[in-house]
C-alpha cells in the first residue's frame, strides 16, 4: 500500500471512530422517520376525514373550536391539510405546543396531543439534535454528518479496485465466504452502492443544520446569480406603528381567503404567525398534501393585515425551488413511495457502516499472528539394537 493509501486509511478510520455512534444514531432515526405518515395515517383514525360537498369552515371558527379544549392557551398557526385530512390547529400554552385536529368540514374535535410527545416529534428531535439543546445539537449532528461524508469519499478511494479484472469480484458480496470476508465486503460493496443516495441524504440534512450548505445550494442552482426579490423574503417586518388596528373580518380568515383565492388549485394552507412585535403572519399553499416542494407564499403585515409580499412557485428561481424541495428529497417522497424506500435501505446501510467498520479494524487489530513452525532436527541414532 502507498503512503498517501496509509494517511487516507488512517483517516478513513479514525474519522469513523470520531462520527460512528451518531451517524449509526441519525441513520436509524431517519429510517423510521421516512415512512412517519404511512405509519401514522395506519395508526391514527383521526388523520382522515370523510369529504364533504361543503365548504371547509373559516379558521375562526376552527380556532374557536381548538380554544374550547385548551381554553388558557393562543392560537399560533392553523393548517388544512386537504380534503381528506383534518385542520390542524396550533395553540401554545405553559405546557408546550399543542396540535389540535378538527374535522375542517363540521368542525368536531378528532384528537389533541402534546407535540413534544409524539413519537415521531422525538425522533426528529433526536434526528436532528440528538436530544441536546438545538443550538448545540445541530453543530455535533452537523459536524458528524460532514465528517462522515469525508469517510464515504476516503472510502470508495480506498476501495476501488486497481485492475478491471477485480471490479466484478469488488462489486458483489461472497456470501458462500467466511464471516469475516462476508463483513468486508457488507462494509465496502454496500457503501459503495449507497454512497450516491447517501450523499445526498447528507446534504440536504446539512442544510437544516448549516445556513452556508442551504445558501450554497441555493447559489449552485442558480449559477451563482443573485434574486433580490427572493432575498427581500428575510427582512420583510411588521408595521409596529399600526399596531391595535382593527380589521373588517377576523386576521387569519382574511389570510386564508387571500391565500386560497390566490391560490385555487392547492391541496394545503398553513397559516401562521412569527414571534415579535415585527414578526409577519404567513400563508402558503402547497400543491400536494403533506409535501412541501411546490407552494406559493404570502406575507402580511400582523397589524394592518396589509399583503406586503407574495412569490408564487412558478416565479421561483431554480435554487430556492432545490431549498423548498429539501425535505421531500431528504425523505425520499420527492420520487413517492419508491423515493421512500430507495431512501430508507441507503440510510440503514449508512447506519451499518460504523458498525462493519469497526469489526473490520478489531479483527485486524486482534489478528492471531500465524505460530511459526520449528524446524525438525533430524538426529541420526546409532543404535547397537
Amino acid at each position: 500500500m502507498s503512503a498517501f493509501k496509509k494517511a487516507l486509511l488512517f483517516t478513513h478510520r479514525w474519522l469513523g471512530f470520531v462520527s460512528g455512534l451518531v451517524v449509526i444514531i441519525v441513520s436509524i432515526t431517519g429510517c423510521l422517520f421516512c415512512f412517519q405518515d404511512e405509519i401514522q395515517d395506519a395508526l391514527h383514525d383521526y388523520r382522515h376525514v370523510a369529504v364533504q360537498n361543503v365548504a371547509m369552515l373559516k379558521p375562526s371558527a376552527l380556532q374557536v373550536q381548538a380554544l374550547r379544549h385548551l381554553p388558557k392557551g393562543t392560537v399560533s398557526a392553523v393548517a388544512y391539510l386537504g380534503a381528506n385530512r383534518p385542520a390542524q390547529i396550533g395553540v401554545t400554552d405553559k405546557e408546550g405546543y399543542h396540535s389540535v385536529f378538527l374535522n375542517p368540514y363540521t368542525g368536531a374535535f378528532l384528537h389533541e396531543e402534546l407535540m413534544q410527545s409524539n413519537f415521531f416529534i422525538i425522533v426528529e428531535y433526536i434526528h436532528l439534535y440528538l436530544l441536546m439543546p438545538p443550538n448545540i445539537g445541530r453543530v455535533v449532528v452537523g459536524v458528524s454528518v460532514l465528517i462522515f461524508v469525508m469517510l464515504m469519499v476516503t472510502g470508495i478511494i480506498l476501495w476501488w479496485p486497481k485492475r478491471k479484472t477485480d471490479r466484478k469480484r469488488s462489486f458483489t458480496i461472497k456470501w458462500n465466504g467466511r464471516w469475516r470476508r462476508v463483513n468486508y465486503d457488507l462494509h465496502n460493496v454496500l457503501g459503495f452502492y449507497a454512497t450516491g443516495i447517501a450523499l445526498v441524504l447528507a446534504i440536504t440534512g446539512l442544510s437544516m443544520s448549516f445556513k452556508w450548505v442551504e445558501q450554497g445550494i441555493y447559489k449552485a442552482g442558480n449559477l451563482g446569480k443573485h434574486y433580490a426579490r427572493e432575498a427581500q423574503m428575510e427582512s420583510l417586518k411588521s408595521d409596529s406603528l399600526h399596531r391595535g388596528t382593527k380589521l373588517a373580518q377576523p386576521f387569519y380568515d382574511y389570510i386564508y381567503n387571500v391565500t386560497a383565492k390566490s391560490s385555487p388549485g392547492a391541496n394545503m394552507y398553513l397559516i401562521y404567525e412569527e414571534a415579535g412585535a415585527a414578526g409577519t403572519v404567513r400563508g402558503i399553499a402547497y400543491a400536494k398534501s403533506l409535501h412541501y416542494t411546490t407552494n406559493d407564499f404570502y406575507v402580511f403585515d400582523k397589524h394592518t393585515g396589509k399583503l406586503i409580499y407574495h412569490l408564487l412557485d412558478n416565479e421561483k428561481s431554480v435554487g430556492l425551488k432545490l431549498n423548498n424541495a429539501n425535505y421531500d428529497i431528504h425523505v425520499g417522497q420527492i420520487a413517492g413511495l419508491p423515493g421512500k424506500i430507495i431512501a430508507f435501505l441507503a440510510s440503514l446501510i449508512c447506519a451499518s457502516l460504523p458498525i462493519t467498520g469497526f469489526i473490520i479494524w478489531y479483527g485486524k487489530r486482534n489478528k492471531k499472528k500465524p505460530v511459526k513452525r520449528r524446524k525438525r532436527a533430524f538426529v541420526t541414532q546409532y543404535s547397537n539394537g
